[in-house]
């Protein structure tokens, strides 16, 4: 072989490797566990309970390997050279939270973090944003294009409520109000239309300790709403949207509010709630692209009773 031709090889192998690298993210096989990544490390919520809790109920799932990103102090040496390494998972969740805090001590990710982030998504990474990381990260515009609608003012951006005929009305900034949400209970979330994460499972079930987000504000666009609810205020209730997918250049995005885990909460029914551990498995294989197999149990609560399970055994 002379030496144009080996040349010639080595480059032809070389963009095989590099597009079945590129690739593997949309191909898997049964046995190949699905790697998820959790960031975390501020939040107004519990969030290390709420880290114990996901790894936990991932664990009692099977199929998920799962690893942990915890942000340094702010302004530390270990803040500086914090580098998760998105790009190895196949599926991150979100959990950090800045809301609430002072503004000189607001924690917020280092520049190289949010632009490695930006560009895992829009690559064609997969993001679920667990619960209260909808709130997080004020201006920050392109978080809040892959959140499309976040925990905001009334004047920051766009609201989608769903109407009796179940259809999307947009509510422009400035009319209405900000975000909110009324007291948490057993909450009748129903899916607005079929979608893998969602198919196998009923039209509509109670899922407990929920909180239903009303006018959640942001771009409000790419949006495809997967199951609203009402809100909880006395007289006033009306439905919004509770989980929502987004597109982000080649990325895949998921939203919802289940899951709230508190300060001082232990093992919250939020989380014991047989519908979410149904459906955080099957949102990670739809980020991830995978297909859509984790099986719909026969606990799956239903419209006139919730279904909560037992402790969920945390990792050592």
């Amino acid at each position: 072989m002379n030496r144009v031709v080996r040349l010639a090889t080595l480059f032809v192998c070389a963009i095989a490797a590099s597009v079945s690298g590129d690739a593997r993210r949309l191909r898997y096989t049964p046995d190949s566990p699905l790697r998820v990544l959790i960031v975390d490390g501020f939040s107004n919520h519990a969030w290390r309970q709420n880290t114990a809790l996901l790894r936990g109920m991932l664990a009692a799932a099977g199929g998920f390997a799962v690893n942990v990103s915890t942000m340094p102090p702010p302004g530390s040496a270990g803040w500086a050279e914090w580098r998760p390494h998105f790009d190895a998972y196949d599926a991150v969740i979100q959990t950090c939270n800045d809301i609430g805090a002072p503004p000189a001590a607001k924690p917020h990710w280092p520049d190289a973090v949010k632009e490695a982030f930006v560009k895992y998504v829009r690559n064609g990474g997969g993001v679920y944003i667990y619960h209260s990381a909808e709130n997080a990260f004020v201006g920050w515009k392109s978080y809040e294009a892959m959140v499309g609608l976040c925990w905001r003012d009334a004047n920051y951006g766009t609201a989608l409520q769903i109407t009796g005929s179940r259809r999307l009305l947009r509510i422009p900034p400035g009319s209405g109000l900000g975000t909110g949400h009324g007291p948490r209970g057993n909450v009748l979330v129903t899916r607005l239309a079929d979608d893998p994460i969602h198919a196998g499972l009923p039209r509509a079930w109670l899922s407990p300790d929920l909180e239903v987000y009303y006018y959640a504000r942001g771009p409000a666009s790419h949006i495809h709403v997967l199951a609203y609810a009402r809100d909880s205020r006395p007289g006033l209730g009306l439905l919004w949207p509770v989980e929502w997918t987004t597109s982000f250049g080649k990325g895949r995005v998921y939203v919802s509010t289940y899951g709230h885990v508190w300060q001082g909460d232990v093992q919250p029914a939020s989380v014991r709630d047989a519908a979410v551990q149904t459906i955080v498995p099957r949102a990670l294989q739809w980020l991830a692209r995978r297909p859509v197999s984790y099986p719909v149990p026969k606990d799956f609560p239903t419209a006139g009773a919730v279904a909560v399970r037992g402790p969920i055994t945390l990792p050592d």
